[in-house]
């Protein structure tokens, strides 16, 4: 392919160049012609790559690295590390510590198994081979791999995986699990049955938890609670830096300028019964940039090799300036669009909350292919090519639906006339002349929020503001700072500040599609403090919280069929919220200058940043330029 071929020739360009410099730790990011480079051909599978001459250690933690032994994040870690506690709070430590079911982070805390949304497959890590379940799916039965190890040297039992689960109820801070979960019950060392709680049963979060919680020791759990006398607070927010950890790499510097992890040469992955080998990389690292625009410019400059970033018209990197720079897909999208960014609406302002007639004509007004356009750089497919649904675009979730039952509600957007009339049959009407309609002798005015400098999100809202306009409807736009929005906007569940305001339902994960559903109508969110899971708009039908009840106990293909085609008729008749565009679970781009090999469409390995769930079996298959 032509943009391969580039990185090639320009890989080579600056290895010639710069082969007596380490660089890509420097904070101030060098010039696009001139990114840091070394090459060399890496060993068997079975070892680090070897070196013709052993290179130089850091002079000091957190100075010059290899930079052939290095891989360079972006876009994860902003700010200082907080803690390196795996079950504490408030860790600021995403290179270490970010759960997801759709795939948590395990590059140092390990999960039992590893979600690989491609194929939907639970991959063991900790585990040894699948799991099971009994006949009424009430139990789920897990083996520990006995080649699992702590970087303390101690065996990884079944009494660690309970402890983990267990010390959240001892000290009063649940987990997301812990509704659905009665009991993890050990049965040998290397053995463990997690029994469903029968009053709320749901198989898919028994299998979430597989791949979503991570396994602490036992042990240490035991010595933390400990030094903090047995307060929650104390220990959730215990600092954790002697933590055993079970992943490939472990702690070696941070600060307020950088995040480094060293690979663990002893660690237990190398066993014949998981990778077989260790990681590429000696050395993983963060440089903590003060802005997107920061991270940008020292990605394309080679000073980060793999960036979870939203990149405007991708594409123009390699087609325009030459930089070897690739993505999933080397065409639109780019990446597998798992997620929908979507708009709710508030329930909580009765003029939202009793007129679906509002709500579905500002949603059919809104021009989503000028969002995708302009505010994602057609980075995700149009609603004509994947009409809206309660489903991601893959071809899976899509199979799960009755198309042809629903498609007269579908929408894609940009239909004012459409929208007018709804309104005008609903007698929302501008009565005094302004040219702005009222309900109830009011003017109606909204208010489109999310967090200031989300420039795709910004540009969204400013979007479906437009659409108000053009119907009659006042609707402004209010970007507040993160910090902000997320207490007074989206956690809230009393809040009046944002009419419509945006976040994400679930992507992709073992409980998907759900998982998704469930966050955008179910009932148990309603009311919910500190809600960061689902229905921010405190949407309640009872019709379609009974069904999404019932799925995950259904077993009938066509009655799982129906009940999701159902869910999609309320969700598209009601319009509770609105997905303004498809978008991937995580952007993930990687500039191959240094290294090669990274996920695409044809190695199987999701392009999950070469971190999370089974996308971390990308370290593995690494090739330095």
């Amino acid at each position: 392919m032509k943009k391969k071929t580039l990185a090639l020739l320009l890989a080579l360009v600056m290895a010639l160049s710069l082969l007596a410099g380490c660089g890509g730790d420097s904070n101030t990011p060098s010039t696009p012609d001139t990114p840091p480079a070394e090459t060399q051909t890496p060993d068997t599978p079975d070892t680090p790559p070897a070196e013709p001459e052993a290179p130089a250690e850091p002079t000091a933690p957190g100075g010059d690295l290899p930079r052939n032994e290095t891989l360079y994040f972006g876009g994860q870690q902003w700010g200082e590390v907080n803690s390196w506690n795996p079950v504490g709070a408030n860790q600021n430590n995403a290179m270490a510590i970010a759960s997801s079911a759709a795939g948590s982070r395990t590059v140092m805390f390990e999960t039992l198994y590893m979600y690989n949304f491609l194929t939907g497959e639970m991959v063991p890590l900790l585990a040894d081979g699948d799991y099971s379940w009994n006949a009424e799916k009430t139990e789920l039965t897990v083996k520990i791999n006995p080649a699992a190890k702590w970087s303390d040297g101690a065996a990884v039992t079944a009494n660690d995986v309970k402890r983990t689960f267990d010390v959240g109820l001892e000290i009063g801070n649940p987990s997301t699990f812990h509704p659905y979960i009665s009991e993890i019950a050990v049965t040998s060392d290397t053995e463990l049955v997690i029994k469903a709680n029968l009053d709320n049963l749901n198989p898919f979060m028994l299998e979430d938890f597989l791949s979503g919680q991570y396994i602490a020791q036992a042990a240490w759990i035991d010595t933390c609670l400990a030094r903090n006398n047995n307060d929650a607070q104390g220990f959730l927010n215990d600092k954790g830096e002697d933590a055993p950890y079970t992943g490939p790499y472990g702690p070696y510097y941070s600060d307020d300028q950088k995040v480094v992890f060293v690979r663990n040469d002893s660690y237990w992955g190398q066993d014949a019964s998981m990778w077989g080998k260790l990681p590429i990389p000696k050395y993983i690292a963060h440089t903590i940039y003060a802005d997107n625009a920061a991270s940008e410019v020292a990605f394309k400059a080679g000073e980060i090799d793999v960036n979870q970033q939203f990149i405007p018209n991708i594409q123009d990197l390699w087609e325009k300036d030459g930089l070897p720079i690739s993505t999933f897909y080397d065409h639109a999208p780019y990446g597998v669009c798992a997620t929908m960014p979507t708009a709710w609406f508030n329930m909580n302002m009765p003029v939202i909350a009793e007129n679906p007639a509002l709500r579905k004509a500002i949603a059919i007004a809104v021009d989503y292919d000028q969002i995708i356009a302009n505010a994602m750089t057609n980075q995700s497919p149009s609603f004509s090519e994947v009409p809206r649904s309660v489903m991601n675009p893959t071809a899976g979730e899509q199979a799960l639906y009755d198309h042809d039952a629903v498609k007269d509600l579908q929408w894609a957007g940009n239909d004012v006339e459409g929208a007018k009339a709804l309104l005008d049959e609903a007698g929302i009407v501008d009565n005094d002349g302004d040219g702005w309609r009222e309900w109830n002798g009011e003017k109606i005015s909204l208010q489109a929020v999310c967090p200031q400098g989300w420039t795709d999100w910004n540009a969204s809202m400013e979007i479906v503001a437009a659409a108000g306009q053009n119907i009659g409807v006042d609707i402004t736009t209010y970007f507040p700072p993160a910090d902000t929005y997320y207490p007074t906007v989206l956690t809230s569940p009393t809040q009046t500040e944002g009419a419509i305001f945006m976040w994400s339902p679930p992507a992709a994960a073992p409980s998907s599609p759900w998982a998704r559903v469930n966050a955008l109508m179910g009932k148990d969110y309603v009311g919910m403090e500190n809600n960061w899971s689902g229905n921010f708009g405190q949407y309640v039908n009872d019709e379609a919280d009974a069904l999404i009840k019932k799925i995950p106990t259904m077993t009938d293909e066509a009655e799982i069929k129906a009940a999701y085609t159902e869910l999609t008729r309320i969700y598209l008749t009601d319009v509770p919220s609105f997905s303004l565009m498809y978008r991937p679970d995580k952007f993930h781009s990687v500039n191959e200058s240094v290294w090669t090999n990274f996920p695409n469409e044809s190695n199987g390995i999701p392009p999950l940043d070469c971190t999370d769930g089974y996308g971390i079996a990308a370290l593995y298959e690494l090739e330095l330029a």
